[in-house]
Formats: C-alpha cells, sequence, structure tokens
C-alpha cells in the first residue's frame, strides 16, 4: 500500500480484514500502537492455539508497552529510601560535593546567581524548582518531620511510601486487571527453558521486570540468558545492572554495567553508572560518567540532559544553563531545556527574551496552565497587558488541581504589581483555599494585612509561612522586621503617655524610629520621613523583646545572605544591644 494507511474500519469496509491474517492484524496494530486491538487479536489467536509463541511473545510486548516506563526518568524515592537507606558514601559532605548541600559560596558563585537562585520558586521539599518539576529533584533527605511535611495528595512530587512497594502494587494491579487472571503463572514458568530461547528470551524478561515486577524472577532470566550469550552481550549485562539496581545492591549494578562497557560503548550504560553515582550522592562521580559518554558519543541528548540536571542539582545554575542551551543546539524542540533556558531569562531580568522560549514551546504543542502562566507573566512584564491577561485568564480556565494555587498566587502578584491590593488579597485567599500550605500566598497576605495595620494577624500569618515554607526567606525577614517595628512602637508609647493615638499606627510611627535612630542615611525609596525625631530620646529600650526580631533576621540571611535590606535590619538589631 505505499505511504497509505487504512484504519480497521477501511479494511472491513474493503473486506481486507476478514481474509488478513490474525498475526499480521495484530503486528499492524501494534505498529500503530493500537495496543489494545492488539492484545485483543493476539488473545483470539491463543484461544485456537495456546502453544502459538509469535502470538504469545507479541502478546508480553504489547502489556510491557501498555506500562512502560523508562528507567533512566523512573528515579523516585519513597521516605523509607530517603531515610533508611545507607548506601551514602559521605552524610556530613561540603557544600558542593552533595546534593543535600549544594553550591552557596560567594567564592564559587556571582552575586546574580545567588540573588536568581534566592528567587526561584521552590518546591514543598525547600528545592529550588528550574524549567521542569522532576521526580528526584524533588526529593530532600532530612528529619522524618521534614520528610512528613507534605500531605500524601495530588499537589506533592511523589508518594509518601515506599518506592519498592509502589512496584510491587503496579505488578499486583496489572495481574488483577486481567479478566481471565494473570496472562502468566510465574511460579510455575520454566525460566530455563524461555530464557535460552534467544526469540523470547528478551521479549520476557521486559515482560516480568515492567508489567509484573518481579525481580527475582528478572533476574533469573537474566542471569540465564548471559551465560547463555557466553557473557559476551551487552545487552543482558546492563539487564542485570538494572535488577540489581531495582534490589539496591548498587556496587553490584556498577561491575555489571562497567563489564557491558568492556562489551559494547552505549549510551544508556554511561547513564545508568551516572544514575547509580547520584543514587549514593556522588555528583562528581555522575559528571564523570557523563563526561566519558559524552568523549565516545558527543553531544548525546540523553547524556547532556543528565549532565545539565547534576549541575543544577549542584546549584551551578551557569555550567547547568550553557549545558542546555548546547542541547537546544542539537535539539531545538527539546521542551526541557527550552523551560530551563527561559526560566532562567525570566529571573534575569530578561522577560523578553523569556517570551520567545515560552512561545516556541507553545509552538511545539505543550497546552498546559503553567506554559499559558509563564506566558502572562513574561507579557506582563514585558508592559503587553492585553496578551498578559488573556494568558492568565486561559490558565485559571486550565488549570488542575495541583497548580491552581501557583495560578492564583500569580495573578495576585500581577493584580498587586497594577495596585489593586483588595483583589490580590482574594486571589491569595483562593490559593489558601486550593492549598493550605502554600507558604508564598501565605507571606504575601500578611504582608498586605501589615499594610492595613492588622498587625496581630500579620503576625500570625508570617508564623505560619515560616511553618510552611522554612525554606524560603521572606516570611523570615518580613516576621523580623514586624517584630523590630512592633516593639519599637511600644517601647516609645510606654516612654511617652502624652503620645497621640495615630503614633500606634504601624506606617506612621515605626518610620520614626528607623529614619532617627538606624537610618541617619536613609534611603528615600525604602522609607518615609517623619519630623518627631526629638521625642526619641526618651524611648526606654527592653532588651528581650528584639530577641524575636534578632533570631528571625539571622535566619532570613542564613537563607539569602545577600540580602540587602535583611542586613540593615540585622544591623539595627545589633545596635539596640548596644545601647548603654
Amino acid at each position: 500500500l505505499g505511504s497509505i494507511h487504512f484504519d480497521k474500519s477501511d479494511w472491513l469496509d474493503f473486506g481486507v480484514a476478514d481474509k488478513m491474517d490474525p498475526f499480521l492484524l495484530a503486528l499492524l496494530s501494534y505498529r500503530r500502537n493500537k495496543i489494545d486491538e492488539a492484545i485483543e487479536n493476539c488473545t483470539n489467536i491463543l484461544k485456537k492455539n495456546a502453544y502459538d509463541q509469535a502470538a504469545w511473545g507479541l502478546k508480553m510486548a504489547c502489556m510491557t508497552e501498555e506500562i512502560y516506563v523508562d528507567e533512566l526518568e523512573n528515579d523516585e524515592r519513597g521516605i523509607a529510601e530517603m531515610l533508611l537507606e545507607d548506601d551514602i558514601i559521605a552524610p556530613n559532605a561540603r557544600p558542593g560535593t552533595s546534593f543535600s548541600k549544594p553550591i552557596s559560596s560567594p567564592k564559587t558563585q556571582s552575586q546574580a546567581i545567588r540573588q536568581f537562585l534566592a528567587l526561584l520558586p521552590r518546591s514543598n521539599t525547600g528545592r529550588p524548582l528550574s524549567g521542569v518539576i522532576r521526580s528526584e529533584t524533588s526529593n530532600k533527605a532530612g528529619t522524618m518531620e521534614q520528610a512528613l511535611r507534605t500531605s500524601r495528595t495530588a499537589k506533592t512530587t511523589r508518594a509518601a511510601s515506599s518506592n519498592s512497594a509502589r512496584f510491587i502494587r503496579l505488578g499486583t494491579a496489572s495481574m488483577v486487571s486481567q479478566k481471565d487472571g494473570p496472562f502468566l503463572n510465574l511460579s510455575r514458568l520454566n525460566v530455563d527453558k524461555y530464557a535460552n530461547d534467544p526469540l523470547l528470551s528478551r521479549l520476557l524478561f521486559e515482560y516480568v521486570f515492567y508489567h509484573e515486577g518481579d525481580m527475582k524472577i528478572a533476574h533469573q532470566i537474566a542471569a540465564i540468558a548471559t551465560k547463555c550469550a557466553n557473557y559476551s552481550d551487552w545487552y543482558w549485562k546492563n539487564q542485570l545492572g538494572k535488577c540489581y539496581y531495582r534490589l539496591g545492591m548498587y556496587a553490584d549494578a556498577t561491575k555489571q554495567f562497567l563489564s557491558s562497557l568492556n562489551n559494547q560503548k552505549m549510551v544508556e550504560t554511561y547513564a545508568y553508572l551516572a544514575k547509580i553515582s547520584k543514587r549514593l550522592d556522588q555528583p562528581f562521580m555522575a559528571i564523570e560518567h557523563y563526561t566519558n559518554g559524552l568523549q565516545t558519543f558527543k553531544n548525546d541528548i540523553t547524556l547532556l540532559t543528565g549532565l545539565a540536571r547534576v549541575y543544577e542539582q549542584l546549584g551551578d545554575d551557569e555550567k547547568s544553563i550553557d549545558t542546555y542551551k548546547n542541547i537546544l543546539r542539537q535539539d531545538p524542540n527539546n521542551i526541557e531545556a527550552i523551560a530551563c533556558v527561559a526560566a532562567n531569562y525570566f529571573y534575569s531580568d530578561q522577560p523578553e527574551v523569556a517570551l520567545r522560549y515560552y512561545r516556541r514551546i507553545l509552538q511545539v504543542g505543550v497546552n498546559n496552565a503553567e506554559l499559558f502562566m509563564n506566558l502572562g507573566l513574561c507579557c506582563f512584564f514585558c508592559q503587553q497587558f492585553d496578551l498578559a491577561i488573556s494568558c492568565i485568564e486561559r490558565a485559571q480556565n486550565i488549570a488542575s488541581d495541583d497548580v491552581v494555587a501557583d495560578v492564583w498566587y500569580n495573578t495576585g502578584n500581577v493584580l498587586l504589581a497594577t495596585g489593586d491590593t483588595k483583589m490580590a488579597a482574594r486571589c491569595y485567599r483562593l490559593a489558601m483555599a486550593a492549598d493550605n500550605s502554600h507558604a508564598e500566598s501565605i507571606c504575601n497576605l500578611a504582608v498586605l494585612q501589615m499594610r492595613e495595620g492588622k498587625l496581630g494577624e500579620s503576625q500570625c500569618l508570617f508564623h505560619l509561612a515560616i511553618e510552611k515554607g522554612p525554606y524560603l526567606f521572606e516570611p523570615h525577614y518580613n516576621a523580623a522586621l514586624l517584630a523590630y517595628q512592633v516593639t519599637l512602637i511600644s517601647d516609645f508609647t510606654f516612654s511617652n503617655p502624652l503620645t497621640k493615638p495615630y503614633s500606634l499606627d504601624f506606617d506612621h510611627s515605626s518610620r520614626v524610629f528607623f529614619l532617627s535612630r538606624n537610618f541617619p542615611n536613609y534611603d528615600p525609596n525604602f522609607f518615609a520621613y517623619h519630623s518627631h525625631r526629638t521625642q526619641l530620646q526618651t524611648i526606654i529600650f527592653q532588651l528581650g523583646h528584639f530577641e524575636e526580631s534578632r533570631i528571625l533576621v539571622a535566619k532570613a540571611l542564613q537563607l539569602f545572605p545577600e540580602h540587602f535590606y535583611s542586613k540593615i535590619l540585622a544591623n539595627s538589631v545589633d545596635q539596640m544591644y548596644q545601647v548603654n
């Protein structure tokens, strides 16, 4: 038929399907990714002849294809793997040598990069988000409280359970879903017979490994097939390595992959070696494996992507972005690279350049709320307000439950930039209603409440934001600033019984103390001028009141050492302890 393609209905119209061999019909359905039709045809063949190995193998391939997951991308870990594993080489590593302690030293990064990292949005575990969300970048080892902080909902990027148990449940569910029970009874399977068959061994292994999730039987098949191939087939050595990796035997997996490289150098093998190094928290070893692979397979997309992810997890965003740009030179349609470069340009105050990249993703065919929200933000900061509103409305219409909180939070930021504080507060409340642990929305709502003079409510919201998002520096700084100013107001009121009632107004009175005592060379853009400087000489300072502010601003500086206003506030609090 050449390049002309017919559906099954077309074959029935022409009377071709009735005359075609059923196995050929199943092969055509499988080739056109009509897996259900292919399985149905194979089942009909096996009902007539249960010993038809061709139909048996094709049905296994179809069932494997239904739930196939790329092992290189499947690195999701649960609580058991993160807290109970003892395979980490250096639990107390130096910054920049472990994924748990990314680069943060001023000697290794420029000020622009440090500010870029501080402004990046973060996941529920505190890791900065890049252009795309990946399961392995959301995992962060820590205490049991940190691991259990995120509830078991769709808003998480990983399941709060064991990874190995998830694979067992996957295999069990796939068997129960069969009308006539499991397709294969693995307990009665003659493993030696089929593992020695070169035509069926690969199909059987992939079915057992992916569909059934039985690592014991899969390991037996791979071991027998490796021996049958005289230990010279790189494929079976890789499969043995994958089985060892699933079983947590990382040293044995490394031996199999290194032995596979002696037989045949493959991109997959280098990627698996790097994956083992990342699981053992050895980022430099992972970089070495990726580099060795790139020497043989120059500019390979898989290796370059893995290398960029390692740099990103280490906090070395300069090398990460350079690697992503190299990926785009090889594959201009790589969505992950486009999104990461676009995010870098956006947080580097170049929204017009980021807009071009996000438009490219839209042209590729991606259509989701995150993309339209990013397009709306880029258009807004490029002063294209009409396009920004359209994109934001589109994002709100198609937002799913796991991103609706972020959509309302960004909408509130846009309204806040236009000066509509009431609508912005409503958006933040909607974000909190969608996700009660959305720390960014809680913090921004607290700032708006503080501007309205509701100091008690704003203080509670700031502490709630710190509880929900301990990785954010903004609520720590805002809470410290509020505690500092409220302390000054209360001390000033106590020492001046004739003070007018308006002195308790937050925006009116607190600026007096900042200007006169701590900011003689004040910045007009940050503080407003007030004339009552002479009254400050009678303030009775109670140093214990400033301890809360001191602790909070120290935590803010720990999270973002380059924050200018946190440094000023810390200096102001320290001066209070030096008063004679």
